[in-house]
């Protein structure tokens, strides 16, 4: 089916038997023991109260046709098919509040364990993956597998109610019961062969939607750039494209689905017509009583309502079914970063070796080839470099945020891969070239890494950064809401927030790739001072875009292709006019002072 051929599908999506997601969606049920046992004993008072009516109303018919009925028959009958119905609503009520309770709970527990998953992955994960599809597993994947198990225990219900009846048909007249029971093998072979059909167009129908999510997503997200380069019309078909491709996807899953209604009512109505040609045989004949052949009547839509409700009711179970598989899938994805030890790191003196490391992101792309280097405790060490030069991976393998091939990277001569990694964590500070904010105020963001802080101990910090001014010009402070993504403050603004979320944690090791979006001299030294009052505490590994930055640090490492090609300080690299001489006249020769006064001379003021 080549229309299906256009849709993503993730690297990590495998595919479950029934049995296997059976076994797995069970599992989520333990715990639930109580409320299981409320469900079964409401479950089958539902489905006795529900199978009882037609029999007291068929034995009502023989009952008052005789001529010598007793009066009470008249108000005992009627008596007892309100009883039934009155059972049937408690059992129904009874049921449906404590499978709510019940299915919720499974739902919250897979929301959760999903979740986990996502964002336990490693960012080599992120880097394949739209987050747009990620979110469309853990909100409507979940959803639909709930309405699955709700589907399912009505099922239940009725195969009960079905069973129940079948018993006393065939006590009441077994030639006829055969009839009745010769159509179930036709009607669960149609559901049979429909199963794999429903299956594929499900799980074509979610990979769809999940694009149209993704498009959305990404769409929202970077809405200021595409109004910035007049883009709105470029957005609008790609999102047209993924809609209708979505709309064609279920258009044709509707199709198949379509067939299924008419091809059971015509089955039914065969069904009927034979019951009551038959019947009415056996009845003209004395065979049966005209109570017996009304309850044959009455009884063929609900013995074979269940049947055919699994076949009519087959797209929900497969869309639940395609759900659960696609939760299962992102919870069961193979992490990459793979840890084998769990030691705890109380401290850190901050040693980074890296021992003839070998990394590449994909099996085309090596990125470090038998990389040697030694970070002494307390160092702080630039790291400059055309784009590509590996700089970026270097930082990202001390943060073990992407796993190594081959070779080793020790802390504090320990192996990286010992460590327990959210403990690990706890000692590094990150600021990225681009830094995120989350929504919330600014003392919320400074006091993410350590909730704890007080607000006495981030004021006294932030009088450190130029006497704290930056802080006044803030509209309300540390209370200055920061909007989506920091969007509220200056990008100088948003790295003076990052670096001192830095600043409160306290970290070992220090990570800063800087940014390279220009901002005002005034910010840069503030900037610089929060930076210097990093660079004291930690050992760091500073991927400088300025000037500043570079020659504040112990040692400057340059890096081309993956490898150290020179190192030294600024000065001294400079006085040996190779790489980084080239580096400097071209990054960062105009932003010194000596450059600055030159051009003044040569243009004037």
């Amino acid at each position: 089916m080549g229309f299906l051929s256009g849709l993503n599908t993730e690297a990590y999506d495998r595919k479950y038997s029934d049995r296997v997601l059976a076994k797995r969606s069970a599992a989520y049920f333990r715990g639930q023991g109580k409320r299981l046992a409320i469900m079964s004993g409401a479950l089958i008072m539902l489905s006795l109260s529900s199978a009882a009516s037609p029999v007291v109303v068929s034995r009502g018919i023989d009952l008052l046709k005789a001529r010598n009925a007793p009066l009470a028959g008249y108000l005992i009958i009627p008596g007892i098919v309100l009883l039934t119905g009155v059972l049937w609503w408690l059992g129904n009520a009874i049921g449906r509040r404590v499978s709510a309770r019940a299915i919720n709970d499974v739902m919250l527990r897979l929301r959760t364990d999903a979740f986990q998953a996502a964002v336990h992955h490693d960012l080599s994960f992120y880097d394949q993956l739209s987050s747009g599809r990620i979110v469309s597993r853990i909100t409507t994947d979940t959803q639909d597998f709930g309405k699955m198990v709700t589907l399912i225990t009505d099922l239940i219900s009725q195969f009960v109610e079905a069973f129940v009846i079948a018993i006393i048909l065939v006590r009441i007249e077994p030639r006829l019961s055969l009839y009745v029971f010769a159509l179930i093998p036709i009607v669960f072979a149609f559901a049979v062969s429909y199963r794999k059909l429903a299956r594929r167009f499900v799980r074509a129908g979610m990979q769809a939607m999940a694009n149209v999510n993704s498009t959305i997503k990404e769409t929202v997200s970077g809405i200021s750039v595409a109004k910035n380069f007049r883009q709105e019309n470029a957005i609008y078909q790609e999102f047209d494209h993924a809609n209708r491709q979505s709309y064609a996807v279920n258009i044709r899953r509707g199709l198949v689905y379509a067939t299924i209604f008419p091809i059971l009512n015509t089955i039914g109505g065969l069904a009927t017509a034979a019951m009551v040609y038959f019947g009415g045989l056996s009845a003209a004949q004395g065979l049966v009583t005209a109570g017996a052949w009304y309850l044959f009547i009455l009884s063929l839509d609900r013995f074979l309502f269940p049947v055919m409700n699994l076949s009519s009711f087959w797209t929900q179970i497969q869309n639940g079914l395609s759900a659960a598989e696609r939760i299962f899938a992102l919870i069961d994805a193979e992490p990459k970063v793979v840890q084998n030890g769990d030691r705890r790191v109380d401290t850190l003196r901050g040693k980074i070796q890296f021992d003839h490391v070998c990394f590449r992101y994909s099996d085309k792309e090596q990125v470090l080839d038998e990389f040697s280097l030694t970070i002494q405790p307390g160092e702080n060490i630039a790291v400059v470099g055309h784009t590509g030069a590996g700089k970026s991976s270097v930082a990202k393998l001390v943060a073990r945020f992407y796993e190594f091939q081959e070779g080793r990277l020790l802390i504090d001569d320990m192996d990286i891969r010992g460590f327990d990694l959210d403990d690990y964590r706890r000692h590094l500070g990150i600021v990225s070239q681009m830094p995120f904010l989350f929504s919330g105020t600014v003392l919320e963001n400074i006091r993410y890494a350590r909730p704890e802080a007080t607000l006495p101990e981030v004021e006294r910090i932030a009088r450190q950064i130029g006497d704290g001014d930056w802080v006044e010009t803030l509209p309300e402070g540390l209370q200055t809401q920061v909007g989506e993504r920091g969007a509220r403050l200056s990008m100088g603004q948003r790295q003076l927030v990052a670096l001192m979320r830095v600043l409160v944690q306290r970290p070992a090791i220090f990570i800063l790739d800087e940014a390279t979006a220009s901002i005002d001299p005034f910010t840069e030294w503030q900037i610089q001072q929060a930076l210097n009052l990093i660079l004291r505490q930690s050992t760091s590994i500073l991927i400088a875009h300025r000037l500043s930055t570079v020659k504040s640090a112990d040692r400057i490492l340059v890096m081309e292709q993956g490898r150290i090609i020179e190192q030294g300080n600024h000065d001294g690299l400079l006085k040996q006019g190779g790489h980084y001489a080239t580096l400097y006249n071209t990054y960062f020769r105009h932003q010194s002072l000596a450059y600055v006064e030159q051009a003044k001379t040569v243009f004037g003021d």
